[in-house]
């Protein structure tokens, strides 16, 4: 397990110094990238043989992913195509993968929750994988001011897939997200999800990944105003063979801001490899920031892997609190005594222990249904690791 990082900022005269997220660049042009070979810091962790030319663009082979929404009738849903001037204004692509997805697109799905609209009832967007071969998307979801609504983004099927999402939460709206990457076991999925949070504004995520090949998503969160709250969630069940990996990000470059990033894994079965980054930036001349990240691992057998990483970059003393926190280990011998010692079998002490570790944070999932689901696909993988 890597230990966590205090980042200071690239210094020009060179040396053993570590890079600050500060000092990353964003284009749309791929060529901007340079080809990532697996020494860089942000792919070091990331099996490139495996991600079949997501990040270098040779060899694409056209697939097709099949995108399906449903909707109260208040909230609007548009396919456009990709010269459609609301898509691409709220980021920058931050690496090579992103710029390829962003550039390969050819339709976007577009959701808008109107002004002051309160929605009771979630928007669903399922991406199911139908054809093999690389597949590219892109998703925009506005939530417009003073707006509150739910978004369900899953993906399934079995594909080679890239995409971009943005989501827009302006002043005083509400958006919450559960993202579920829930792909047939040879699937492959490079994702940027890009959040833009205004004055005021609340956004929540939640994400949970249990299928795929290789899936890697980099959540990232930027402030535009006072106020604004970010809450990063996130369950991982990395099964045989699996690699799983999150980057968050965090830019806290306006004042008087809060986050807060809790992820959960659970690693069984030879060769399974988790990985999480959480980067936090606090601002220069900001004040006022509220920030702190956690990442607990569990791991369940031999032959696994976690990397875990918590970064935090401070640039101004005026920081109302920060903090981060990472841990990774096996059952807690005390849990299990307790409930053997009270007659339960061993096996089912330690499926209990489980279930109770990831229990509380699905928990937080306010759809009944979505979180019942989650946990029977976590009982799934947990049958299959007993």
């Amino acid at each position: 397990m890597a230990s966590p990082n205090i980042g200071v900022k690239e210094h020009s005269h060179g040396g053993d110094v570590p890079i600050s997220r500060l000092d990353t660049h964003g284009s749309f042009d791929v060529d901007a990238f340079p080809v990532p070979s697996g020494r860089e810091e942000e792919w070091r962790f990331t099996p490139l043989r495996r991600m079949r030319g997501l990040h270098d663009g040779r060899d694409a082979v056209g697939g097709a992913v099949k995108v399906e929404t449903r909707a109260p009738e208040e909230v609007a849903v548009e396919t456009v195509a990709r010269d459609d001037a609301r898509l691409g204004t709220s980021f920058l692509p931050s690496d090579r993968v992103s710029a390829l997805a962003y550039s390969a697109f050819t339709e976007a799905t577009v959701v808008t929750v109107p002004k002051e609209v309160q929605v009771s009832e979630p928007v669903y967007v399922k991406i199911t994988g139908v054809e093999e071969g690389d597949a590219y998307g892109h998703v925009l979801v506005r939530a417009e001011s003073h707006s509150s609504t739910t978004l369900v983004l899953e993906y399934g099927g079995s594909s080679t897939y890239s995409d971009n999402v943005e989501f827009v939460v302006e002043d005083g709206a509400q958006l919450t997200v559960i993202s579920l990457q829930d792909w047939d076991r040879d699937a492959v999925q490079v994702s940027h999800q890009y959040a833009k949070v205004g004055r005021d504004a609340r956004f929540k995520s939640f994400m949970i990944t249990l299928g795929g090949d290789l899936v890697r998503i980099s959540p990232s969160v930027r402030y535009v105003g006072r106020g604004g709250d970010a809450e990063l969630h996130g369950l991982y069940f990395t099964g045989e063979g699996q690699h799983h990996e999150h980057r968050s990000l965090i830019d806290h470059n306006v004042s008087n801001t809060r986050s807060r990033v809790e992820y959960k894994g659970a690693l069984s079965g030879e060769d399974a490899h988790a990985v999480w980054i959480g980067d936090v930036i606090i601002g220069e001349g900001t004040q006022g920031t509220d920030s702190y990240e956690h990442n607990r691992n569990l791991v369940l057998t031999d032959g696994t892997r976690v990397d875990s990483v918590p970064n935090l970059e401070i640039f101004t003393g005026e920081v109302e609190g920060a903090g981060h926190a990472s841990a990774s280990g096996r059952l807690d011998d005390i849990h299990l005594f307790y409930l053997q010692s009270r007659g339960i079998p061993t096996d089912e002490a330690r499926r209990l222990v489980i279930r109770g570790y990831f229990a509380e944070l699905i928990g937080r999932i306010e759809l009944p249904d979505l979180r019942e689901r989650i946990m029977d696909e976590v009982e799934e993988k947990l049958a299959l690791h007993e």
